[in-house]
């Protein structure tokens, strides 16, 4: 490392390696991302980039993860003072000066990766908030900054949608996360309906789990509910594109239901069709606001 800036050369290549990190990982992006001006997405895909990797450390690093999140946050503290080798780094430290991006909200997301290195229960709804603030509210304030749209009461909406988007993704991955010895379900809510961890380690499907799940996915769908006003605040292309995520959202709790709460032997997903049909939706629900 050096205490030299960049060139631009070494900083578009930077963007480009983010870039091809996003694309790789295409499911994640919906299809009102692909509307998004130009201007904005290498910066997208840089926060995206080290998201990826700050996640990959966590869920996949050989050896001492722990010591891994450690040596990344250093790099990531570091990176105003020195040049980083990593192109994720390059392109991210840009990012944060063009948009004064606060640092914390990617350290948070660093902690949340630590916390997923411990024994993994959560005993009450208030932690395992306390664990979506760290992870995926973090990125919804990263994003927040990215559009330039961050203020108090958007922070607020951003995370009622974020953690939203969470609690569905757990209750979507209740199979695949049990696989690493994760349970995203409140131990207390297990617990008042009489279902056991060792029941969920069994794939047992039965009325008490059902009861659960949709106690659940109420929980979610009222969160949802609770941030879809952040819509209505966000100007520009954005604006579609956080529709998606809770429209798509709202549509794979519907999938759980539909499949009898039976998270165990298919995971609830939407398909390509039902995400057009959303984007289409949104588009026009979107357009209509617009006439006179």
């Amino acid at each position: 490392m050096t205490n030299v800036a960049p060139s631009t050369f070494l900083v578009k290549n930077a963007y480009r390696e983010c870039e091809k990190i996003a694309r790789s990982h295409y499911e994640n992006f919906s299809i009102g991302t692909l509307m998004l001006p130009r201007s904005i997405k290498p910066d997208l895909f840089a926060i995206y980039a080290f998201c990826r990797k700050t996640d990959d450390i966590g869920d996949a690093a050989k050896g001492d993860r722990l010591k891994a999140l450690d040596s990344w946050e250093h790099q990531v503290l570091d990176f105003k003072n020195t040049v980083s080798k990593d192109p994720i780094l390059i392109a991210l430290h840009e990012t944060i000066k063009r948009f004064s991006i606060p640092i914390m909200p990617f350290l948070k997301l660093i902690q949340a990766n630590r916390m997923d290195q411990q024994y993994v229960r959560f005993q009450t709804f208030k932690d395992l908030e306390y664990y979506c603030d760290h992870s995926a509210n973090s990125v919804g304030e990263m994003v927040l900054h990215l559009t330039e749209s961050y203020s108090e009461e958007n922070l607020l909406l951003s995370n009622y949608t974020c953690t939203a988007l969470q609690l569905t993704n757990f209750l979507q991955d209740v199979k695949r996360d049990l696989l690493m010895d994760r349970i995203y379900l409140p131990l207390e809510d297990m617990t008042r309906f009489q279902y056991a961890e060792e029941d969920l380690k069994n794939s047992v499907l039965n009325n008490h789990f059902r009861e659960l799940m949709a106690f659940e996915i109420s929980r979610a769908r009222l969160l949802f509910e609770s941030g879809y006003g952040l819509v209505e605040r966000i100007s520009g292309k954005f604006k579609l594109d956080i529709a998606l995520f809770s429209r798509g959202g709202l549509r794979i709790l519907e999938s759980i239901e539909n499949q009898s709460f039976d998270v165990f032997s298919k995971r609830p997903t939407i398909s390509s069709r039902e995400k057009f049909q959303l984007f289409v939706t949104s588009l026009l629900k979107m357009l209509s606001r617009r006439r006179p």
